[in-house]
């Protein structure tokens, strides 16, 4: 798989100062409405800096840890219950679009992974780490924490589905 291609220009400087600007402004004709805007944001990035240092801490570690040899060993055919959840949790991790993934889940299903572990990969990417703390700021930390189990559980309920659909998965087939 080819390595994506990096965006570069100004365009972000220019939201930047864009935002600035208007802050500015927002700050002249109504200070205290740009007061409280600043509080709020401050709220917000104070309850969001922990899971986003946890988030990065994660990518980072998974990143370094696993080569793609060890990702095929652990998600062959011989890993079961222990290829499910290390597809539940690269699939939380993954990030970007969907349709990158598809190679990448072909190529590991040519060499043994089970149709059940990319089933379970693929649902697990409903849950988006860098919207759970916005979310818990919006909704709470109980909603987050409820939706998230929900979400892993059907993830792995599709795993058990695929498995009873996808008839090579059985011994001697």
């Amino acid at each position: 798989m080819s390595a994506p291609a990096i965006k570069s220009g100004r365009g972000g400087w220019w939201f930047l100062a864009t935002v600035a600007m208007l802050y500015a402004a927002t700050g002249a004709l109504a200070p205290g409405i740009a007061l409280n805007a600043h509080e709020d944001s401050w709220k917000a990035l104070r309850s969001m800096v922990p899971v986003l240092a946890l988030v990065f801490a994660l990518l980072i570690l998974f990143d370094k840890g696993l080569s793609p040899e060890r990702v095929v060993r652990y998600l062959g055919p011989r890993a079961r219950s222990r290829a499910w959840l290390i597809a539940l949790a690269a699939g939380i991790l993954s990030a970007g679009p969907i349709y990158p993934w598809y190679p990448l889940l072909g190529e590991l299903r040519s060499k043994g992974m089970r149709a059940s572990t990319a089933a379970v990969f693929l649902y697990a990417r409903a849950i988006k780490l860098p919207l759970l703390p916005l979310m818990g700021h919006y909704f709470g930390t109980g909603y987050v924490v409820v939706l998230s189990l929900y979400l892993a559980g059907f993830a792995l309920l599709s795993g058990l589905l695929m498995k009873l659909v996808d008839h090579s998965e059985e011994p001697g087939a």
